[in-house]
C-alpha cells in the first residue's frame, strides 16, 4: 500500500519553526509523504527577527506543478498555508483544480493576520482573494482574526464565548458545505482549544485544554499539520481536532518550562513520537 502523500504549500525558513520546517517533519512522523512546493524562502521567519533575507519563489510554483502533472502525481491531501501575493493565491487555486481527486482532502490555512490586526504584507484584494481560495477548500483552519476577515465583519464585533464560537464556525461552514476549525477558541479563561463544525455530521464540538499562559509563533502550523495528518489517515474532524489541541498543547508546556525565546517557535521535535501511534 502507498504512503499517503500531501503537497504542503507554504514557505520555508532556515530558521524558526514555523510553515514548511513544522510541515515536513509533523506530517512524516503521522507516517505520511509530504511533497512541498515552497511559496519563498527566508532565513528566517518574520515574527521577531529584524534583517532576514528573502527569496520569493513564485514564478518557480507553476513550473513545479507542471512538471508534477507530467509525473501523473496524485495527492491525498492539499495543505495550504501563508501566501504572499495575489498571484500566488491564483496559483494554488489553480493547483487545487488541477490536482484534487476524489479521495483528496483540501485543507487551506487561510493565514491573514492575528491579534485583530491583519499582516503588513497582506492588501484588501489579497484578503479577498483568500475569501475565494477558502471556498475550494474541504476543511478550513482560521483563528479569531482570520474568521473575521473571511466573514467580512469587525473583529471587535466577533460573538465571544463558546456559544459565540459556535456561531463562528456555522457561519463559516457555506451553509453546511465546508468544515471549519476554529483555533484559539475559549470556553474560559483558562481554557483554550479549537471550536469544529463537522460538515460530514453537520455537528459542532469544542475541544478546550488547559491555557499554557505564554504565546509562541508557529503553533498554528503545528496545530494545521497534525490536523492535516490526522484527517488524511482517516480520523474524524472531532478527533483530528482533538489530537491537534493536545499536541500543540504538550509542544508549548514543554517549551514554557524551558523559557525558550518565543520567536524560535515550540521545541515540538523531541515530542514527535507522540505522533506516531496516531494518538497524543
Amino acid at each position: 500500500m502507498r504512503t499517503p502523500r500531501v503537497a504542503a504549500i507554504h514557505d520555508m525558513s532556515g530558521f524558526g519553526r514555523c510553515s514548511l520546517t513544522v510541515a515536513i517533519p509533523v506530517l512524516s512522523a503521522m507516517g505520511l509523504q509530504c511533497c512541498p512546493l515552497p511559496t519563498a524562502f527566508l532565513s528566517t521567519h518574520t515574527g521577531g527577527f529584524e534583517g532576514f533575507s528573502f527569496l520569493d519563489m513564485t514564478d518557480e510554483m507553476p513550473r513545479v506543478a507542471e512538471h508534477w502533472k507530467t509525473l501523473y502525481l496524485g495527492f491525498q491531501c492539499i495543505y495550504s498555508g501563508f501566501l504572499g501575493s495575489e498571484r500566488q493565491i491564483q496559483i494554488v487555486s489553480d493547483f487545487i483544480r488541477d490536482f484534487r481527486e476524489e479521495d483528496t482532502v483540501v485543507v487551506v490555512d487561510p493565514v491573514m493576520g492575528d491579534h485583530g490586526t491583519v499582516y503588513q504584507t497582506y492588501t484588501p484584494a489579497m484578503c479577498e482573494g483568500m475569501v475565494h481560495l477558502a471556498e475550494q477548500a474541504d476543511v478550513i483552519v482560521p483563528n479569531l482574526t482570520e474568521a473575521a476577515l473571511l466573514l467580512g465583519v469587525p473583529y471587535g464585533e466577533l460573538p465571544t464565548g463558546e456559544n459565540g464560537c459556535r456561531e463562528i464556525v456555522e457561519r463559516l461552514s457555506l451553509d453546511g458545505r465546508r468544515s471549519v476549525v476554529l483555533t484559539g477558541a475559549s470556553a474560559a479563561p483558562e481554557l483554550t482549544g479549537a471550536m469544529c463544525f463537522d460538515a460530514k455530521t453537520g455537528r459542532t464540538k469544542s475541544v478546550q485544554v488547559r491555557r499554557i499562559p505564554r504565546e509562541f509563533y508557529g503553533t498554528g502550523d503545528v496545530f494545521a499539520s497534525v490536523l492535516a495528518g490526522a484527517l488524511v489517515k482517516g480520523e474524524t474532524l472531532p478527533d483530528a481536532s482533538r489530537q491537534a489541541v493536545e499536541f500543540v498543547r504538550a509542544c508549548a508546556e514543554r517549551t514554557a518550562e524551558q523559557n525558550l525565546p518565543i520567536r524560535e517557535g515550540v521545541d515540538f521535535e523531541p515530542l514527535l513520537g507522540l505522533l506516531m501511534g496516531g494518538r497524543v
